[in-house]
């Protein structure tokens, strides 16, 4: 059995699958309906909606299979992401990837799956609309065609929950997103005993690049800012832009002695992608952090709002 290999960008792969906050949610008509119709159009055993997590694959919807999700290393969707378009095995029992797959020497005895990859933006597969059968076929034009229709319009209602929570711009969770996903933390934090932390960033000098070299400049920091983010932080951080030019992230379980040494690692990136990008003008911020325990009675907008003051405190010395 080969295993699937992880994505070069599996860290902004999987910020975009959890900023969705669709895995491990219920059933929903929209999805189960696809599902439905794809199992009867192809005539397979089983039809699926994949999300591909850091260990598995979850089910959004699924009809014919009773597991919620299997391990990321055994499944065939695992490798299907990797592709641009459709990946299809004709017969799994002769294929060299797959012919000792315990999803093909036990049950549901895969031999055919077709799988389609469910892009959020170009680049990003977060999974699959997939179909599998336990007999061999052949998958013929029409029918690919077929598949790639129903899998654009999940493509679509995923992109209709995106819309809602991810920042157009620099594609990391916009303020709603960024409430949601720490909301969700905070009761983790709060269940486990743990420590959050909040970090708040702004940009400085940011007005004069808009007004010196042109706002579509100034987006390009803001992106590279975003990404440079993405980068540094540890997948299980949530991380977001409040508007304008402020970013923020929050994190659980870290010392302030392990925040501080991050930040310092954090600067030395910045400096490097300043180096790198050779511009007329530098990437500059300043960061506020501030650290609560599990049982603070503080609201998420009032740890935000004392970041933000440190924040400008060392704004004030710079």
């Amino acid at each position: 059995m080969i295993k699937p290999d992880i994505p070069k960008n599996e860290a902004e792969r999987l910020h975009a699958l959890r900023a969705l906050r669709i895995l491990d949610t219920s059933h929903e008509e929209r999805f189960d309906r696809i599902t439905r119709m794809a199992k009867r159009m192809f005539s397979v055993s089983i039809s699926l909606i994949s999300l591909i997590d850091e260990s598995r694959q979850w089910f959004k919807s699924r009809q014919g299979l009773e597991a919620s999700e299997t391990p990321r290393d055994v499944s065939f969707c695992g490798h299907a992401i990797h592709q641009d378009g459709l990946f299809i095995i004709t017969d799994a029992s002769i294929d060299e990837r797959f012919f000792d797959n315990p999803l093909v020497t036990d049950a549901p005895n895969i031999r055919f799956y077709a799988g389609y990859p469910l892009k959020l933006r170009q680049g990003i597969n977060i999974g699959t609309l997939c179909i599998i059968d336990s007999k061999p076929r052949v998958f013929d034009e029409e029918d690919q065609l077929l598949l790639k229709d129903l899998g654009t319009i999940i493509e679509q209602e995923i992109q209709s929950i995106q819309l809602a929570t991810l920042d157009e711009l620099t594609l990391i969770s916009n303020r709603r997103g960024f409430m949601t996903m720490v909301n969700q933390m905070l009761k983790a934090c709060l269940r486990d005993k743990k420590t959050m932390s909040f970090v708040v960033f702004d940009l400085n000098k940011f007005k004069a690049i808009n007004d010196d070299y042109g706002h579509h400049e100034g987006d390009f920091v803001l992106a590279k800012f975003a990404q440079i983010m993405l980068e540094s932080f540890s997948e299980y951080d949530v991380i977001g832009r409040l508007g304008g030019d402020e970013f923020v992230a929050m994190l659980s379980d870290r010392t302030a002695e392990e925040i501080a040494v991050f930040l310092e690692r954090f600067a030395v990136c910045v400096d490097e992608v300043n180096d790198s990008l050779k511009k007329p003008y530098r990437i500059q911020y300043s960061a506020g952090v501030t650290h609560f325990p599990h049982d603070t009675d503080k609201s998420i907008e009032e740890m935000i709002q004392c970041a933000d003051a440190a924040m400008y405190q060392q704004k004030k010395k710079r």
